[in-house]
């Protein structure tokens, strides 16, 4: 199958035809000379479709982004993108594309959590050689489902722990572990204050702290000032950007007080029975927006 039948096909699955395509122009962002862009707008891989697949790279320049957060793989696929193969394989879709390698995400911790398994915590060790390898500079470790750390004290000391003996490395390669969870600001900071590394961020995601009640335009300037956010997720469940709960002209205003300059990666955000690759079309374009 060669790449632009695999599009084809990807559109297909979308439930757009590839002949509709070619308005969606009208929204694209000139991927070029973005050395001086603040912001850089990207979105998770597995929000449009294409968790740990290379033909996430296609789908993102038809959408217009600058980049994506890649999953590094399933415990099905044995992590897959620690092969040497696949992560030529996908430098070469980024060159190809245009589109950039935004970010490293480690998505089957929500399943496989890494309070408790063994081999989540060789995979987060793996991960920062993946992550170098693919050009990335921050590498989310997700805290949900299985994984999630509210209200579990001794799973917080496991993580703790684990994170203390993989920090060292990725200090020393220049990669951010981020922790993205269910945890206020002030939590976050007692794990991050108890690894003591540079190398452990907060990933901060305005629509899961919205949707904890959290008051989030406080939260991103408490965190930012202490230089304790590495990147953000917008979002919003079953409501495009704009229409749901989170006030993101107000978002807007608290990045610019934390002087925030990085990747903004828009994740879920498409309403019930609405089409994925129009709606983040729509909301690239927002985000864009907004940022301007």
């Amino acid at each position: 199958m060669n790449r632009r039948t695999a599009l084809r096909q990807t559109l297909g699955f979308m439930g757009l035809s590839p002949h509709l395509a070619a308005p969606l122009s009208a929204f694209k962002i000139n991927l070029q000379n973005r050395k001086d862009q603040r912001f850089r707008v990207g979105a998770c891989d597995w929000s449009i479709g294409q968790s740990s697949k290379i033909e996430a790279f296609d789908v993102a320049k038809t959408i217009g982004l600058d980049g994506i957060q890649v999953n590094m793989g399933s415990e099905k696929n044995d992590m897959h993108l620690r092969r040497k193969d696949l992560q030529k394989a996908w430098r070469e879709a980024a060159k190809r594309t245009g589109v950039q390698i935004g970010g490293l995400a480690l998505g089957e911790l929500n399943n496989i959590p890494y309070k408790s398994d063994p081999r989540a915590e060789q995979w987060v060790q793996d991960s920062v050689d993946v992550a170098r390898a693919l050009g990335a500079k921050n590498i989310l470790l997700a805290f949900f489902n299985k994984g999630d750390l509210k209200n579990d004290p001794q799973g917080r000391t496991v993580v703790i722990e684990r994170l203390k003996a993989v920090a060292p490395k990725a200090e020393k390669a220049g990669i951010v572990l981020a922790i993205e969870s269910w945890l206020s600001a002030e939590e976050h900071m007692e794990i991050i204050e108890a690894v003591g590394s540079p190398a452990l961020k907060v990933y901060y995601d305005v629509c899961n702290s919205t949707v904890m009640g959290y008051n989030i335009l406080k939260e991103i300037r408490w965190l930012g000032k202490q230089n304790q956010i590495c990147e953000f997720h917008f979002k919003e469940n079953s409501f495009l950007l704009g229409q749901g709960k989170v006030n993101y002209p107000e978002v807007r205003k608290a990045l610019d007080d934390i002087q925030y300059r990085g990747w903004i990666h828009i994740e879920g955000a498409v309403p019930e029975g609405k089409n994925l690759l129009e709606s983040y079309t729509y909301n690239n374009k927002f985000v864009r927006d907004i940022l301007s």
